[in-house]
């Protein structure tokens, strides 16, 4: 059986051309192989299928969470229609099962690659939309993402690593993080980048993946968690410096001179609060890491 005949058993729906969802399972690492065996590869109908989830998604978001405002709305969307959440509908459907891909990149890991597998659902959607139509690939994709667009969940754990990373720097050092590529490697369909987030000259992160989207996310992941850490570290040192200090103080306090250490400790503190990592709670924005 071909796999567009396995996966259209599991869609569910009356697919009238097979032809068209086959092509949507067509990596262009295995049409660079089998020149002659299909039409084409994915990624026009990727294209198409990009536009039809953003707006599926936005329509039933707007009429499931009518007390949302446009910055929320928008967060929810992102969430949903971001790189890992089309994976996470993907692999809902175990998509990478029927995809056909080349042999080097099915031995990288590529049927379970989260940029891969999101590209590939959009396709699966463009291709659902052209054979059946608007409002049968609206209702698939409704009824597909039904948890994600139910979800009632806390604006912060919606939004991106880059996101929270721009809003916790701007919110502390009034800085923006600046991503920088570091390395791209490989042909151009199957390129890797590295990239390093440096935020007030420092490198807090770095990231890899297939395209610079997935990379600095990844690096600005990355720079939360250290920020966090670091944060946890300046903590529990004051915590263990404090009643050191606080012992000092009292011993002072007959001459006068401890009221001034005293003040003294407490800008101190107050200086180690914002150079952890050059920012003082990330504990918020990177506990939404997960």
């Amino acid at each position: 059986m071909h796999p567009a005949d396995a996966l259209a058993e599991r869609l569910g729906l009356p697919i009238r051309d097979r032809d068209l969802l086959a092509q949507a399972l067509v990596h262009s690492s295995w049409l660079h192989e089998h020149p002659e065996a299909f039409r084409g590869h994915n990624e026009r109908l990727e294209f198409l299928g990009d536009a039809v989830v953003n707006l599926a998604i936005t329509e039933a978001l707007f009429g499931r969470h009518p007390a949302d405002d446009e910055g929320v709305l928008s967060a929810r969307r992102a969430a949903i229609v971001s790189t890992s959440g089309l994976a996470r509908l993907a692999t809902r459907l175990d998509l990478g099962s029927f995809l056909l891909l080349g042999e080097g990149e099915s031995q990288r890991g590529g049927r379970v690659r989260p940029s891969l597998l999101a590209s590939a659902f959009e396709a699966l959607v463009g291709a659902i939309y052209l054979d059946l139509g608007w409002e049968a690939a609206r209702d698939w994709i409704h009824g597909w993402a039904e948890p994600e667009i139910a979800a009632d969940l806390a604006l912060t754990t919606l939004k991106s690593p880059k996101s929270r990373l721009q809003e916790h720097t701007q919110r502390t050092t009034g800085d923006r993080p600046a991503y920088r590529i570091v390395e791209a490697v490989g042909p151009d369909h199957e390129k890797q980048f590295r990239i390093e987030v440096v935020v007030a000259g420092r490198v807090l992160g770095a990231g890899e993946g297939p395209s610079r989207r997935v990379a600095e996310t990844a690096a600005a992941a990355q720079a939360l968690d250290r920020i966090r850490h670091e944060r946890q570290a300046a903590r529990s040192a004051r915590a263990a410096a404090g009643p050191v200090r606080a012992r000092a103080g009292r011993r002072a306090v007959p001459g006068g001179a401890g009221q001034e250490a005293s003040t003294s400790v407490v800008s101190d503190d107050a200086g180690d609060e914002t150079s952890a990592a050059g920012a003082p709670d990330a504990g918020a924005d990177a506990g939404a890491d997960t």
